[in-house]
């Protein structure tokens, strides 16, 4: 072994005894012609290293050509620094190793970037230069939550007689939704397997099959456009438990949140936890994936703005929209007119709103331009709607309810960051239950899945499929966690008669059906037990955890927002011989 000890290791206790560490070479200091100092890093921790060195000496000359990022092997006698020498800021600020020997194991070209201090170079040098970038604290810190986070992960299901099952990666392409990453197949000519978007149909048939309780820590992949939350490839926990219902689920990942919280962050959670619904998130937030750290719910006032004699308010009720708006506690001064009139407008703007209004709480009264269209009996309904008081600003965006939902939602999560009115560091889970079954799709003139096709459709609503269903709610839930979505699931569909009901209605008739998921009608005939499921992004889940916004510093290697590997240069053009043996031509992109 090159080293007796990690970098993180020795304390005051080692004092006396020879240890040889191997590492990295962090920073590099002279003092006079007899000392350098070297800060020895490794993934546990850093390690002072002196050399007293003697000009001509062997250790003299390796010594002083070293540099950042060069591997060394040091054996060496750890000294206790004494007290006024200590090192506050290392673990191993208390003690020192005197160097009796050096072996440089691998020089270094400068690094590309600093590993510790000075600014970070754009994302894709240091995805381009990944073997460095992983050395920075940061990443490493990410990386380890991650693992301890799977790690108790699988003790938690381990002890509660679920087993660990692994599904195919290549599968058959069954499209719905994101697209699929194709694999060619060179024995079976012009045919193609899919990666999986998902294990969703293999774990239903695992169910069908008596593994009642499962979960794999699964590889996905979806062709899709990316964001900061997003890659292409990605992990997902996943679970599955047969002869169950939606709260069983619900009170089991309750119960995997809470142990994870304390293994990975030493954080009680209180459980149950909180439960609202689709419906009810939408009116109160406006969106299914709430941030609910702070307050500033969404306030109707359409009865009081149809009675006003504010043109633009009345005419939007009276086509069908709403007047919906948000108080912003305090802010009546924080903010200019040129920033509501402008910056704030531009902003609702992008999400479909043609305009913001607003009013500020002062003296009892609405202070405005359009405060003259509203009496004083009005405003004195508007303040008490509202929650008014003395100094608060009142916003509100007049269009289509989902114009509404869109507009206020995004302003109420600038506002909540702009404002400093949520602690970063808290977590706040919460479930939002009863999704619709389906969306219309007006392009297409059809409905589409609004999770997925296998979802149980709430029994609630049976009546419904046939005669209204755009009011079907699905027995479904996800877990939001900060305003991300961290887990989506269902009870499945567990009747191949109800399973084509569905398919029928998303005009998947049933020689269609037959052929895309034909394997999973036929297991559904064989006795299929009640079932459900759900998923929690990993990758999300640590990206939270860590306290980061960028998904891709939780990941070892992932890919660009255009999902190209900088590391690798993937994807690349492959050689002809290889697209020979899958029948395979490329054919040109068609000029502009």
């Amino acid at each position: 072994m090159h080293r007796t000890h990690n970098c993180g290791e020795l304390r005051r206790e080692h004092a006396g005894q020879t240890v040889t560490l191997a590492g990295w070479v962090n920073s590099y200091r002279e003092q006079g012609k007899e000392l350098v100092f070297v800060d020895l890093r490794d993934r546990y921790g850093k390690t002072q290293v002196t050399f007293i060195t003697e000009e001509g000496s062997k250790i003299d000359s390796i010594a002083r050509k070293l540099r950042r990022e060069d591997v060394i092997k040091v054996v060496g006698e750890v000294r206790y620094r004494g007290e006024a020498l200590v090192n506050s800021k290392l673990q191993t600020g208390d003690i020192e190793l005197r160097a009796i020997q050096l072996t440089v194991l691998s020089r270094s070209k400068t690094p590309p970037f600093e590993i510790e201090g000075g600014e970070l170079p754009n994302e894709e040098l240091r995805l381009k230069y990944r073997f460095v970038d992983l050395r920075r604290p940061e990443l490493q810190k990410s990386i380890i939550l991650r693992h301890n986070l799977v790690q108790a992960v699988r003790e938690y299901f381990n002890t509660r007689d679920f087993l660990e099952i692994e599904t195919p990666m290549l599968g058959r392409s069954t499209p719905e939704g994101a697209r699929d990453y194709l694999v060619p197949s060179r024995v079976h000519h012009g045919s193609f397997y899919a990666l999986p978007q998902s294990p969703q149909i293999y774990k239903q048939i695992l169910m069908v099959a008596g593994y009642d309780r499962y979960y794999q820590i699964a590889r996905c992949f979806r062709d899709e456009d990316l964001r900061a939350d997003r890659q292409p490839e990605f992990t997902q926990i996943d679970v599955e438990m047969a002869f169950v219902e939606r709260d069983d689920i619900l009170n089991t990942i309750d119960g995997l949140v809470s142990f994870v919280m304390q293994k990975v962050r030493g954080v009680t959670m209180q459980t149950p936890l909180p439960r609202y619904t689709y419906a009810d998130v939408m009116e109160r937030f406006g969106c299914d994936k709430p941030d609910v750290r702070f307050a500033m719910e969404i306030v109707d006032i359409g009865d009081i703005a149809a009675a006003s004699g504010f043109g633009v308010f009345k005419a939007v009720t009276a086509s069908g929209g709403r007047v919906r708006g948000l108080n912003v506690k305090g802010a009546a001064e924080k903010y200019s007119r040129r920033l509501l009139d402008v910056d704030l407008k531009n902003f609702v703007g992008d999400f479909g709103a043609k305009g913001l209004a607003y009013m500020k709480v002062t003296g009892g009264k609405l202070e405005s331009t359009i405060a003259k269209f509203f009496t004083d009996d009005h405003q004195q309904q508007i303040i008490a709607r509202m929650g008014g008081e003395e100094g608060d600003l009142l916003l509100f965006v007049a269009d289509t309810p989902k114009v509404t939902n869109a507009a206020l939602a995004a302003l109420r999560n600038r506002l909540g960051k702009e404002l400093n009115l949520y602690d970063p560091s808290e977590f706040k889970c919460i479930w939002v239950l009863d999704f619709p079954l389906l969306t219309w799709n007006a392009e297409e003139g059809r409905f589409d899945a609004e999770h997925h096709p296998f979802c149980q459709p709430n029994p609630e609503d049976a009546e419904y499929l046939k005669t209204d269903p755009g009011k079907v709610r699905a027995d479904s839930y996800d877990l939001v966690v900060n305003g991300y979505e961290a887990a989506s699931g269902s009870v499945r569909i567990h009747d191949s008669e109800i399973q084509q009901m569905v398919f029928d209605l998303l005009n998947i008739k049933s020689e269609e059906a037959e052929r895309r998921f034909g394997f999973l009608l036929e297991a559904l005939r064989y006795g299929a037990p009640p079932h459900a499921g759900i998923a929690l992004g990993l990758d999300r889940w640590v990206m939270l955890l860590a306290g980061d916004e960028n998904i891709r510093d939780v990941i070892a290697f992932p890919k660009t927002q255009k999902a190209a590997d900088m590391l690798t240069g993937a994807p690349a053009p492959v050689d002809d011989r290889q697209l020979k043996d899958l029948h395979i031509e490329v054919a040109e992109l068609p000029k502009k």
